[in-house]
């Protein structure tokens, strides 16, 4: 086994008492991990930054061998790792789509998509300039998984006009006329998620319980407590920067 790629490097975990086990998402060949010799070394540190760019080359004698990895920096995102906002968005959406992809399956458009968003953070660590793009990253995660929700027509009318709701239960919307008297059992549905365009902070927030739902139930059940409590952190400083 012999790859040569760029990557969106997602996680590091110490291995050993100086190498590091990384994973790595590539645009053709998916998620790939692999072992990085010295990888705890000062050197070596600044460049395994979760959300940095790298170019990697894995090489294993077998498939199911864990590859060696060399890594050289394209592009650093560390210094926004000093701003604690931006900081908790880049692990957020680093350690979501480690936790989630299954190694060597290709997804493009969630690398184009993921790409976007932390290149969002960087150009403007203000979330207004990311948060509506994270929403849709963690939907179009959800959907290429296998769990996309279905937010065109109304799941108690079938309907496309009016949908303010989704239920927990099937991912499905609902307009305002097939939840009346069930509200309060429903998660509501932002515009922004259905004609898009700009969303305001409260919007925001809604869209954010609808994919943390469902990242909840669907994706993130045994293994995922680590990973939501960096959510938390982030939803956290996203309403205290409102506030």
């Amino acid at each position: 086994m012999h790859l040569r790629a760029e990557a969106i490097l997602l996680s590091v975990r110490a291995h050993g008492e100086h190498g590091a086990i990384v994973r790595a998402l590539t645009e053709r060949d998916g998620l790939q991990p692999g072992y990085v010799r010295g990888g705890r070394s000062r050197a070596l540190r600044p460049v395994l930054q979760p959300s940095n760019l790298i170019l990697g080359e894995w090489r294993a004698r077998t498939e199911e061998q864990l590859a060696g990895l060399t890594v050289e920096l394209i592009h650093s995102r560390a210094p926004l790792f000093g701003e604690a906002l931006p900081a908790a968005a880049l692990q957020w959406a680093t350690a979501l789509t480690a936790a989630t992809l299954p190694d060597a399956q290709p997804y493009p458009h969630l690398y184009s998509a993921l790409d976007g968003v932390l290149s969002a953070i960087e150009a403007a660590p203000a979330a207004r300039g990311w948060a509506v793009a994270l929403v849709r990253y963690e939907l179009l995660l959800l959907a290429e998984l296998g769990f996309g929700l279905d937010l065109e027509q109304c799941a108690a009318t079938g309907r496309s006009d009016d949908l303010a709701f989704v239920s927990p239960k099937s991912g499905i919307a609902v307009s305002r006329a097939g939840a009346a008297g069930y509200e309060n059992r429903l998660l509501r549905l932002p515009s922004f998620l259905t004609e898009g365009g700009a969303a305001e902070w409260g919007d925001i927030v809604d869209g954010l319980r609808i994919t943390g739902h469902f990242l909840e139930r669907d994706l993130l059940t045994a293994r995922g407590a680590d990973v939501l409590a960096a959510r938390a952190r982030l939803v956290d400083r996203l309403k205290r920067a409102v506030a």
